[in-house]
């Protein structure tokens, strides 16, 4: 589960892949089109873990699946809930998603029955974390890796732009989940199982609390329809298709 190999050996051993990182089974129909948005910053040897583990587990599942790395240029405070909005805009402009799966690179999933598709309601899928003894730390909890349809991101406006640095912008899209009708599902925690890379945390956001509590009030106004940002970048790797992005706070 943690072999690093290099990208080079990564890339002779899925052959089957197309450029982008994309993949589609022949033998079958797949019921989904599937982007995995990972943003992204200086976790080098996390990716090639975390490709080396989800690319044949993906495979094994027969889905239609396309990997975008969203990488923050600059030295602006991370927004990982800004990069999972562009990772959202700029698959769309490759190919026709219809289901979108959130995920941290640090997070390898353990189970091949964990499913990487979108059911009607949104998914929190990494349920079970070894770091927090494979129990669900509390009932609303939507971070680390999640699914949602076209529909769902439309519905809710994305995910906040205003989270810059560590913590908040999962729970306030939990937030906007439920309070636009919908309810957060999920597999049992015997199968969303995942293994955490071990990393150096970030700095928790100090302004976390105060943006939650009034994040109601800007669920019309903050998310897809206020996007901005400048593409710096854009190469259809073997493995992922990499974007490169500028990002400014508002």
């Amino acid at each position: 589960m943690k072999d690093c190999p290099t990208f080079k050996e990564l890339e002779s051993l899925y052959p089957e892949l197309q450029p982008g990182g994309r993949f589609k089974p022949s033998e079958c129909r797949p019921r989904y089109k599937v982007a995995i948005i990972i943003p992204y910053r200086d976790r080098e040897e996390h990716l090639r873990i975390f490709l080396h583990n989800i690319h044949p587990m993906l495979m094994r599942q027969h889905i239609d699946y396309g990997i975008y790395v969203i990488e923050q240029a600059g030295s602006n405070r991370f927004n990982r809930a800004m990069l999972m909005n562009i990772g959202y805009v700029e698959a769309l402009k490759q190919y026709s998603y219809d289901c979108f799966i959130f995920h941290d690179v640090d997070l390898i999933p353990e189970d091949d029955r964990n499913l990487y598709t979108c059911p009607e309601q949104p998914r929190h899928m990494s349920v079970a974390v070894n770091t927090m003894q494979y129990r669900l730390p509390y009932k609303d909890i939507f971070g680390g890796v999640s699914a949602l349809t076209k529909h769902h991101m439309e519905s809710v406006n994305g995910f906040s732009n205003q989270f810059w640095g560590w913590g908040g912008e999962d729970d306030d899209m939990s937030n906007r989940i439920r309070h636009h009708g919908y309810k957060i599902s999920r597999y049992p925690a015997n199968i969303a199982r995942y293994y955490m890379l071990t990393h150096k945390k970030d700095n928790p956001n100090p302004d976390r609390y105060k943006k939650l509590y009034k994040g109601r009030t800007r669920y019309k106004t903050d998310g897809l329809n206020s996007l901005t940002y400048k593409r710096l970048d854009l190469i259809l790797k073997k493995l992922y298709t990499w974007v490169v992005v500028e990002i400014n706070p508002s």
